[in-house]
């Protein structure tokens, strides 16, 4: 095996890699990255038996076809601190190393051989559609924060994605929660799909952002019983999916929130995160002391403080609640409008807030005790 490659692009092919390959993996074949040189074509592959992620590098000068593995996070570090969009040789010797020259620089690491690789084949043919990658993306990244990382229930660490219908509209809708809080967001579909709901896990939701976040086009998805498999231009993800059910959300979402407070996005984000920065762990709540058109922010932490904020906001009524600071920070940097408005009911119940400049998008987050 015999190639050139340009440096930029392995290296962002290898960052991806570093996502998906466990760090200590107890099997050294998995802390290594597949690489097969064939007709001007680079694949590489790697996999943590749940996730498996191929990227092609195209028009590539391969000199002798072949394929081999070697360790991804050497390689990767080794890759980046060559120069910047040089050219680096690369060749799999007689002694089954893989030589990397670039510049000045050589390198001989060791491998093996890809007959060690796992990989599965899988016929992903049936039940495919495409979307937006920046819809997708935005689908994630408004949920993902609301993941729970619970181990004891597994069915709640990951997004619950699935369709749904309103108005004889179609849409793809994808619900988190830690029961502290949910996420839940939608975007239009042009007509029904074949498609079943799943839990994609966590570590392949952070991926997939990495993936959507640096691609413009459309992704391809299709699913069959525990995997699915999502398609980009040069990259492909397939992954195991979380086996359970996934609780009924529609029936958390508050109904009789009346007490609407709407507030500057900006305003709001940076007094809830000043007066949090009292409290080292933002464990504390946050403390909301709300009477008609005024905020009052405050958080008191015995071991460090207190502080306290007033805000000029529009609001009707007279409310005492606490919430978790990080929750509200987290929702309030994934808004996209100018505004965000707040749906209260009591001082222990649940408050639903929203987003004017997204209506397919909702948030819940449940208040502090006390």
């Amino acid at each position: 095996m015999k190639f050139n490659v340009n440096q930029q692009d392995l290296q962002q092919a290898l960052n991806y890699c570093q996502g998906v390959i466990e760090k200590r993996s107890t099997l050294q074949i998995l802390s290594n990255i597949l690489l097969e040189a064939h007709s001007s074509k680079l694949t590489i592959t790697a996999t943590d038996l749940d996730l498996i992620f191929i990227h092609n590098l195209n028009n590539i000068e391969v000199l002798e076809e072949g394929k081999t593995t070697t360790t991804s996070s050497i390689m990767y570090d080794i890759v980046r601190k060559f120069s910047s969009g040089k050219k680096i040789n690369l060749t799999l010797n007689e002694k089954n190393k893989l030589h990397l020259e670039s510049e000045k620089s050589i390198f001989n690491l060791n491998c093996i051989s890809a007959s060690e690789f796992p990989l599965t084949d899988e016929n992903f043919n049936q039940n495919e559609f495409s979307i937006k990658s920046k819809q997708f993306l935005k689908l994630l990244n408004k949920c993902k924060f609301s993941v729970s990382n619970d181990e004891t229930r597994h069915y709640l660490s990951g997004i619950y994605i699935h369709q749904t219908e309103f108005e004889d509209k179609h849409y793809l809708t994808a619900v988190a929660t830690d029961s502290h809080r949910m996420s839940i967001s939608k975007i239009r579909l042009d007509q029904k799909i074949e498609f079943e709901p799943i839990i994609l896990p966590k570590k392949t939701i952070f991926q997939l952002c990495a993936l959507l976040d640096s691609y413009d086009g459309e992704v391809k998805i299709s699913n069959i019983k525990s995997k699915i498999k999502f398609e980009l231009d040069n990259s492909v993800l397939i992954s195991k999916l979380i086996d359970g059910k996934f609780p009924n959300y529609i029936q958390v979402i508050p109904k009789n929130n009346q007490k609407k407070l709407e507030i500057n996005l900006k305003l709001f984000l940076d007094s809830v995160d000043r007066v949090a920065s009292v409290s080292l762990d933002k464990k504390d709540g946050v403390k909301f002391n709300l009477k008609k058109d005024i905020l009052d922010l405050s958080v008191n932490n015995t071991n460090s403080g207190d502080g306290k904020e007033t805000l000029t906001v529009n609001f009707d009524h007279e409310l005492e609640i606490s919430f978790n600071s990080r929750y509200l920070i987290d929702v309030a940097s994934q808004l996209d409008g100018k505004n965000i408005e707040l749906f209260f009911n009591e001082a222990g119940s649940p408050v639903l807030i929203k987003d004017p400049g997204d209506f397919d998008s909702i948030f819940v987050v449940m208040p502090m005790k006390g």
